[in-house]
């Protein structure tokens, strides 16, 4: 028999690990490492975009859905999950977990553990442009003047490493995204499904190329940056880490001191609408539109040509 002390009565004495593994089914325990699954919110999804993460600030683990643009804590996946309220989900965690205490042997092994390491980047070889470059960023009508301006390059590999492992990449659609002092930020490789960015510090898109006009547009990458810039509106245009970043509260403040109009366009799918509605719900003071042609910018310019998107968006940004 068990003690019965070991049956719960409140959502804080739930293990967070538990109910991770839980309601997504884990195959393994969490002991510190992020773990990517397939989204529980679109199970059509053939590649997996739900992380599951230790976030080292609060100690504790949260997930991040890409597909659907939901994350946050252990409570917040099974709100949003069964659509409910926060107290009815806290009620749900508590009664499965006692449950499972019942039919387990007196509950859940709780284990102190540390973040597992990931893999960083150490190093990186540059490479000429060639002719399958050219193709593949013209396409966006995005020339070398642009490329150049935001400091973007080829690699032709980078390395990567972990505790005592090392991982050497290599490939044809390899670039690096430099800040003005050749720093590193980030690596695009376009042509991998998986992990098309790797992270390497935090950075604003754009930040370091703004020109003092009095309109400013928050788009969701670099790419779709230096399309909309290669049809040449007078105006300003950063990019956060991703649409699901928020940019740092001080540099939003900074901007809506500095712009007379704040406007954000991000992908035009769900994950990407309700990045924006999150941006609005933060700073009411800046507008947001879609551009209803392609999924981004930049693949609209590749579909439908830069003057058909160059017209909707005079109407769109009201320019």
């Amino acid at each position: 028999m068990f003690a019965t002390k070991n049956l719960v009565h409140d959502i804080t004495d739930v293990p967070v690990n538990w109910v991770f593994e839980h309601f997504c089914k884990l195959k393994e325990k969490l002991s510190g490492q992020d773990v990517k699954i397939k989204s529980l919110f679109n199970p059509r999804e053939r590649t997996p975009s739900m992380c599951i993460y230790f976030d080292k600030t609060r100690n504790q683990y949260k997930f991040k859905d890409f597909s659907s643009g939901k994350g946050g804590t252990a409570v917040d996946l099974i709100k949003d999950f069964y659509g409910i309220t926060y107290y009815k989900a806290c009620n749900i965690i508590v009664e499965k977990y006692n449950d499972y205490v019942l039919h387990n042997n007196g509950g859940y092994d709780v284990q102190e553990f540390k973040q597992a390491s990931k893999y960083r980047v150490v190093s990186y070889e540059p490479r000429g442009w060639n002719t399958q470059d050219q193709y593949y960023w013209t396409q966006f009508n995005i020339g070398s003047k642009l490329l150049e301006e935001h400091c973007v390059k080829p690699l032709s590999r980078y390395t990567m490493v972990k505790d005592d492992k090392e991982l050497n990449i290599y490939g044809n659609y390899l670039y690096g995204y430099f800040t003005k002092d050749e720093k590193l930020y980030k690596i695009y490789q376009p042509k991998t499904l998986d992990k098309k960015f790797i992270k390497v510090s935090d950075h604003v898109q754009g930040s370091e190329q703004l020109k003092g006009h009095g309109f400013l547009l928050i788009t969701s990458s670099l790419k779709d940056l230096m399309s909309i810039k290669s049809l040449r509106f007078n105006i300003d245009i950063i990019a956060p880490d991703s649409e699901n970043s928020m940019i740092r509260k001080d540099q939003m403040i900074n901007y809506l001191q500095n712009y007379e109009k704040i406007l954000v366009m991000f992908d035009n799918d769900e994950a990407g609408i309700k990045a924006m509605k999150k941006y609005i719900e933060f700073y009411p003071m800046i507008g947001s539109v879609v551009l209803d042609m392609s999924k981004d910018p930049s693949d609209s310019i590749k579909d439908h040509g830069p003057k058909a998107v160059r017209e909707k968006l005079v109407y769109l940004l009201g320019l």
